[in-house]
């Protein structure tokens, strides 16, 4: 089974893209982020032609989340129960379904702006929310991961200049504590480092050449556990589809299982 997570940066925009990157990947499930359209809009339609299911989560602003799957969708949970709000709204960042026996969430953290605004709390405190969650399908004998956009980088390794960062989000300590209580009900970070290269980001800011340039993060990121990550058998980041004109700012990262 081929498994997938990809913010695609507005479904609408690069649907083409992500139909043809489907049918030359051969992913099974993909964890879709960032789909920037609401429910009515997404193109369930056109992802039934190609042989997916859709689990879709979303509200027409900046956010939305989906599971696809052509290997069976059942069991589906939107949102986090308890999910704290932000400016009176639930955002709409998590969805989960279980796909030919495996259950997967697809997770898009709120970003938090700046250390000290109202929206770095309300990330935090998302992310307890996600562990909470989590915590009950991670246990047990069912191969289960989170995959999705973390906006948070684990280590200083995952972004191409950590001075740069210095004072900013996605890479403060709260934020990676955060990450860790996650990784302790007990989930793995599945995709190896290094991998067919030294430095295996996911995101590239489309200003000042950042991709040209490789100054990227790895933010997105498979979490799973113990019955998931011991059937995996490859990993990768597919930085080709980073490449080209209408180009999301983030690459799928694709995980290959033996079940």
């Amino acid at each position: 089974m081929r498994i997938a997570t990809w913010n695609v940066n507005s479904i609408t925009v690069r649907l083409e893209r992500l139909l043809a990157w489907l049918e030359r990947s051969g992913t099974d499930v993909l964890c879709l982020q960032e789909l920037k359209c609401d429910d009515a809009a997404f193109p369930a339609a056109r992802l039934r032609e190609a042989g997916y299911e859709a689990a879709v989560h979303a509200d027409g602003r900046w956010n939305g989340v989906a599971v696809l799957s052509r290997a069976g969708l059942t069991d589906v949970t939107r949102g986090l129960p308890c999910c704290p709000e932000y400016d009176g709204v639930s955002e709409r960042r998590a969805v989960a379904a279980t796909c030919g026996g495996v259950r997967v969430w697809s997770v898009y953290v709120p970003n938090g702006r700046e250390v000290g605004h109202p929206h770095y709390a309300y990330k935090l405190e998302w992310l307890g929310a996600l562990r909470e969650t989590v915590a009950a399908d991670a246990a047990g004998d069912r191969p289960f991961a989170v995959l999705g956009d973390f906006n948070v980088a684990p280590e200083d390794a995952d972004v191409w200049d950590i001075a740069v960062f210095e004072g900013a989000t996605h890479v403060t300590a709260p934020e990676r504590e955060a990450l860790a209580a996650l990784r302790a009900t007990g989930l793995t970070d599945v995709v190896p480092r290094p991998l067919k290269y030294d430095r295996p980001f996911t995101y590239w800011d489309y200003r000042q050449l950042g991709f040209p340039k490789n100054r990227g993060m790895r933010i997105d990121l498979v979490y799973g556990n113990q019955p998931f990550s011991s059937s995996v058998k490859d990993a990768y980041v597919d930085r080709e589809e980073r490449k080209g004109k209408g180009a999301s700012d983030h690459a799928p990262v694709v995980i290959d299982l033996d079940l």
